[in-house]
């Protein structure tokens, strides 16, 4: 179940239709969230702001750092109020927190007490290429927190029904798992795509997804589940499926191929979530 909800946030407009998104579903589910302001220590000490001043011709003076850490705090703490005023007029129990340290490790950190991160996809500090291949702090928090993560697009819209790319593996069975909870839960219809040109392939699947769905014979199945069984690159279909319009809510298993791999020919992950225009929720 999920009851608390981790969102990061920085003040960007981003972050804040991730949090428009955040209390939408914390009405659906009767969860609470959590506004996490990272202070990034880059900003706060070492080489990055010595080099910024000295390539400006004006060396650090005495209590320049303390005087950048005091910015950075006055900052964070009108975020994070603003972050809980809007929970409030919302009618949504929410709690504040700010942590000193590098942004990924402090957000995965942080999301041990939650069942559910939810973040923008291009914050404020998107450009420091932190990380991996998408060169943000979304894909690196995906790949190594263990929770799922929801990944929100630039606008928001109200979610009526959602979409799954199934492939049979332990991500991708997992995130099956929680979509037909969501589905039930909040009478969205389901849509299980399968993309494989091998049609017993696609039979197998198909079972496999009926199989979960119907989990006591004599009782009706979980959700609303319809399947549908494309060919094609696994990017494209799913791309092509979302921009019809037919969903507001992709779910997907989170890098289900090896690292080399993805050097090479980049996950269907990845570019999914650098193009998808609705929500993406990632299990991994």
């Amino acid at each position: 179940m999920i009851r608390k909800i981790l969102i990061p946030t920085d003040g960007s407009a981003n972050s804040l239709t991730a949090l428009e998104y955040g209390i939408y579903i914390a009405r659906k589910l009767d969860a609470s969230l959590i506004g996490l302001y990272v202070l990034d220590v880059n900003l706060i000490q070492g080489p990055m702001l010595t080099d910024i001043s000295g390539s400006v011709g004006m060396p650090p003076y005495e209590g320049f750092f303390d005087a950048i850490e005091t910015s950075l705090n006055e900052k964070a703490e009108f975020i994070l109020k603003e972050f809980q005023e809007r929970c409030q007029k919302s009618g949504i129990s929410a709690e504040v927190k700010k942590v000193i340290g590098k942004i990924s490790p402090i957000i995965i950190e942080e999301a041990q007490n939650a069942d559910l991160i939810l973040m923008a996809k291009k914050g404020e500090h998107f450009h420091l290429k932190e990380g991996g291949l998408l060169g943000s702090v979304a894909e690196a928090v995906v790949r190594d927190s263990g929770k799922p993560v929801l990944v929100t697009p630039e606008n928001f819209v109200e979610i009526e029904s959602m979409a799954l790319a199934y492939d049979g593996s332990n991500s991708a069975t997992k995130a099956l798992k929680l979509s037909l909870k969501l589905s039930e839960q909040n009478a969205w219809p389901l849509t299980v795509i399968i993309i494989t040109s091998d049609a017993k392939k696609a039979a197998a699947l198909s079972a496999q997804v009926e199989d979960i769905n119907q989990k006591d014979p004599d009782e009706p199945p979980i959700a609303d589940c319809e399947i549908i069984n494309l060919s094609g690159k696994e990017p494209d279909e799913i791309m092509k499926f979302i921009r019809e319009g037919a969903v507001e809510l992709m779910v997907m298993g989170a890098y289900g191929h090896n690292r080399l791999r993805e050097l090479f020919l980049g996950s269907t992950t990845s570019q999914i979530i650098r193009k998808s225009p609705i929500p993406v929720l990632l299990t991994r």
